[in-house]
């Protein structure tokens, strides 16, 4: 008998099978030895007493023994079969691609940036040198932004698609186990470039083609049909369907689509600042003591506040984590935040962003690139204040809301350096005023985070797409092309890794019904 139910533990007891099957016998009135094992279905911490509890769903084996569960593997090969065309090796392109050849059709990914290993040269030279490789940054290349940008697999889209099924593809290609039960599942950017080299070797092995250094210049169409694409080099692919998930910072695709006369919109974003504290004082006001021991991972905080009607917000929070230099072009200073798979480094950061809408920039409002001109204005004024060399304009929290430029700012985690500035020269003035009132209610949400030991780094502006590309609801298709499937974050229909991924899998579908 399989009996299913819900049980709460100590930290120190949530791997202590022992433990758990005496919660498990007393919470089902069974004798103990009758449990031969207890599996562990989903696993969140409950950090709202005086004492942080382990809350988790089990599955307790009476009377009989489980059978080991195996992830694995085995594409058919489809070598030979009809072609699609997926532009993009992120996430969204990725999953794409599995799904084609479960569906015996033919992947064939064009990639502007290099393989993760080659990616990972261009990024050391960022980091260390302040050099931007336009082809291959921590936006551009396999795997995405996320891979060398965290791996955080939480997600809201329960209704989009099979999350399930996005993350045993993971743990079938080298993840661990651990990100099917944990309520906040992650990876980690130094786990995550061996998984997408995995994921790429299945995608090679069964027949699909993956092309790196490879940029998309057009859409070729004809009577508004795809019919392929063509290269910076002048190569044309050939397809009937063209999935293009070219991530949110692919800024080229969206000025081609419309110089192609192809629908391109506007699209409300958000901008703010990466917001980094010592991670021992995001652990004492999450769980409330001195020490979080080496049973509770750091901490990690959600803060959200309405100021004038419009929301301010946490973003992509990182525990343990590092600020990184994100920019996708030189004269632009774009941060982001990423953590190791053990989230052991001593700062948690996370974007703390203001919703940017339509009206709040002025211009022509036919003009679809209002909203991107406006977040590259902000991009370049940032890179202008900290001097060049991706130094980054930062102040500390409590001088930002009151007005004080820094005499000195904090040691913290962002490698290319950090200089002080005021940072109501470089935000607008509605992001920078909603901050100011937002910054001080947050600290008495949660104690200790308003702090001038907190280091605020600009800008955080990459949080989505401020370009959308239109589909029909129903088909996934371009309302003007037939056969072009606008994907993933990049096209505005995903955030993060899990709803790229379920996009990329819900276009792959809804074009196999057109081929």
């Amino acid at each position: 008998m399989i009996t299913e139910t819900e049980i709460t533990c100590l930290p120190q007891e949530r791997e202590d099978e022992l433990a758990l099957k005496k919660i498990a016998s007393s919470k089902l009135k069974l004798n103990i030895n009758r449990i031969s094992a207890v599996k562990t279905l989903k696993r969140s911490i409950d950090a709202r007493g005086k004492q942080v509890l382990y809350r988790l769903q089990i599955e307790v084996y009476v009377d009989e023994n489980p059978s080991a569960k195996i992830f694995s593997v085995d594409y058919k090969n489809v070598h030979d079969a009809k072609p699609i065309i997926i532009v993009g090796a992120g996430p969204a392109g990725l999953f794409a691609a599995l799904r084609c050849i479960e569906l015996g059709l033919k992947p064939i990914i064009i990639e502007r940036g290099k393989n993760v290993k080659e990616r990972r040269r261009d990024l050391a030279v960022l980091n260390k040198e302040g050099i931007v490789n336009p082809e291959s940054n921590y936006c551009f290349g396999e795997g995405g932004a996320g891979t060398y940008s965290d791996g955080k697999l939480y997600t809201r889209s329960n209704k989009r698609g099979n999350i399930q099924q996005v993350l045993n593809t993971f743990v079938a290609h080298g993840a661990t186990k651990d990100i099917l039960v944990d309520a906040r599942p992650h990876i980690g950017t130094n786990k995550l470039p061996q998984i997408i080299t995995a994921i790429r070797e299945s995608i090679q092995n069964a027949g699909g083609e993956i092309h790196f250094n490879t940029k998309v210049t057009s859409i070729l169409t004809a009577f508004n049909k795809i019919t392929g694409i063509k290269t910076a080099s002048g190569e044309v692919f050939k397809s009937d369907a063209v999935i293009l998930a070219t991530g949110h910072s692919a800024q080229d695709v969206y000025h081609f689509l419309h110089q192609q006369n192809i629908l391109v919109e506007a699209k409300p974003f958000a901008l703010g600042v990466r917001i980094e504290h010592p991670q021992e004082i995001i652990d004492k006001a999450q769980y409330h003591c001195d020490n979080r021991g080496s049973f509770l991972p750091p901490s990690y905080y959600s803060l959200v506040e309405q100021v004038d009607q419009r929301g301010v917000f946490s973003f992509c929070m990182c525990p343990g984590g590092i600020i990184a230099p994100c920019a996708t072009k030189p004269g632009e200073i774009v941060v982001n935040g990423w953590s190791p798979s053990k989230r052991n480094n001593p700062f948690a950061n996370s974007g703390t962003v203001v919703q940017i809408n339509l009206e709040d920039v002025n211009g022509d409002e036919s003009d679809p690139f209002r909203l991107l001109n406006f977040q590259q204005q902000i991009e370049k004024a940032a890179f202008a204040a900290g001097g060049g060399n991706q130094v980054a304009p930062a102040q500390r929290m409590i001088d930002f809301v009151e007005g004080r430029l820094s005499a000195d700012l904090p040691v913290n985690s962002y490698v290319p350096g950090t200089k002080s500035v005021s940072l109501k020269e470089v935000l607008p003035d509605k992001v920078f005023y909603r901050l100011k009132e937002a910054l001080p209610r947050f600290g008495k949400k949660m104690k200790g985070y308003y702090t001038n030991e907190a280091i605020l780094v600009g800008v955080e502006s990459r949080t989505s797409s401020p370009v959308k590309i239109p589909r029909d609801k129903i088909t996934y298709q371009h309302p003007q092309i037939s056969g072009l499937f606008p994907c993933g974050e990049g096209a505005g229909y995903a955030g993060g890794i899990i709803s790229a991924a379920i996009d990329g899998i819900n276009c792959v579908e809804a074009a196999a019904k057109v081929l």
